[in-house]
């Protein structure tokens, strides 16, 4: 690949992999040369080269240098992929802005219109771009490239609030009645861990001792043991068995979840396969047609739930969270959204009582 250098790598457990950086700024690029990730990282990448050699220092060249700092190598692989993502909608939009344009009166208007206008369709995606912005300006500010943050603080459009949205059994039956094999074992997992998306997709054999999954989150750092359901050790026994049966060397003999060719998730081609498995099990109303509504549900309220089932077979909140990952907070703010409405755990205090009132 022009502008790429691939370095042939050694991992302690014996396995080479290869990483890539680009050739003229030695910037490491994402793992997968196939991915969308790669090409905007690899864009970025060139364009800091070429601003480089140029005295205009507008919002592009902020970004370049946010993105050679320690502020930005310090962020795990997944959360540069989702910054890298909402940085290429800012440039295209701003990206030849001046800097001092930046600390005139009214820049601050003129990004908020921006992020308004996007949230008419998309509210949470709008705040995520607005928050990225803000961020870099941060940076901008601390490295003394501007001399006002004018996003220093806003007000989000969207209610990240999701903590009483649950997967209800019928749901779950529903995705695995239209889902693939290869989507409705990565469900199985979700629900059984209480892990994140980008966790789950990277979760190697070898954080699977047979008995139980132990991993560190890559959001938090946070590490986790699991130890597994029966149902759970079914589920990924069989994987194990399907993976051994691949090409010595084939890329997704390592990972316990691959897609029907058997190679690793790709972040975008999962979320691309989930949502139409999604829309295939719970359709979109056309305008004006009457019917049930598809439930207002994500791939991420797949850990509220998992949650929620770990309190009704008993679980603590400190148990819970050791298996999560969650803060302590986060889980007892899931249960009291949920408590609010389930019965279940109601007809089980009541039990409970009745059991305590004829022993006095």
């Amino acid at each position: 690949m022009k502008g790429v250098k691939p370095i042939r790598k050694k991992r302690p457990d014996g396995s080479v992999s290869i990483l890539y950086y680009h050739r003229a700024t030695m910037l490491r690029l994402p793992d997968d040369p196939d991915s969308l990730a790669f090409k905007i990282a690899f864009d970025s990448a060139t364009r800091q080269f070429e601003e480089a050699r140029s005295d205009v220092k507008t919002l592009s060249w902020l970004i370049r240098a946010y993105q050679a700092s320690d502020d930005w190598r310090g962020l795990s692989d997944k959360t540069k992929e989702n910054e890298l993502f909402n940085l290429r909608a800012v440039e295209a939009e701003f990206g030849t802005l001046p800097l001092k344009d930046i600390e005139e009166r009214g820049a601050r208007a003129v990004f908020l219109e921006w992020r308004d206008e996007l949230a008419e369709r998309h509210p949470r995606a709008a705040d995520a771009k607005l928050a990225r912005l803000a961020k870099v300006l941060s940076f901008g500010l601390d490295r003394e490239h501007v001399s006002v943050n004018p996003l220093a603080t806003f007000r989000r459009v969207y209610d990240g609030d999701r903590s009483d949205k649950l997967w209800l059994p019928e749901h779950v039956e529903a995705f695995n009645a239209k889902a693939h094999e290869h989507l409705r074992v990565v469900l199985t997992l979700a629900l059984h861990t209480g892990q994140r998306q980008g966790d789950l997709l990277a979760l190697r054999w070898t954080a699977y001792d047979g008995e139980a999954i132990s991993l560190k989150q890559s959001k938090t750092g946070a590490e986790v043991y699991i130890p597994c359901t029966a149902a759970l050790r079914e589920t990924l026994d069989g994987l194990r068995k399907a993976s051994s049966e691949l090409p010595e060397g084939a890329p997704g003999r390592d990972f316990v979840l691959v897609n029907s060719v058997g190679k690793p998730w790709v972040r975008t081609a999962f979320s691309t396969a989930w949502d139409r498995a999604f829309d295939l099990a719970f359709p979109r109303l056309k305008p004006g047609e009457k019917g049930t509504a598809p439930p207002d549900l994500h791939f991420h309220d797949l850990r509220g739930t998992a949650v929620t089932m770990l309190a009704e077979a008993g679980c603590t909140v400190p148990e819970i969270a050791s298996i999560t990952g969650h803060t302590l907070s986060s889980v007892t703010k899931i249960l009291e959204r949920y408590l609010s409405r389930t019965k279940m755990l109601a007809r089980s205090a009541i039990e409970k009582l009745e059991k305590r009132m004829k022993v006095a």
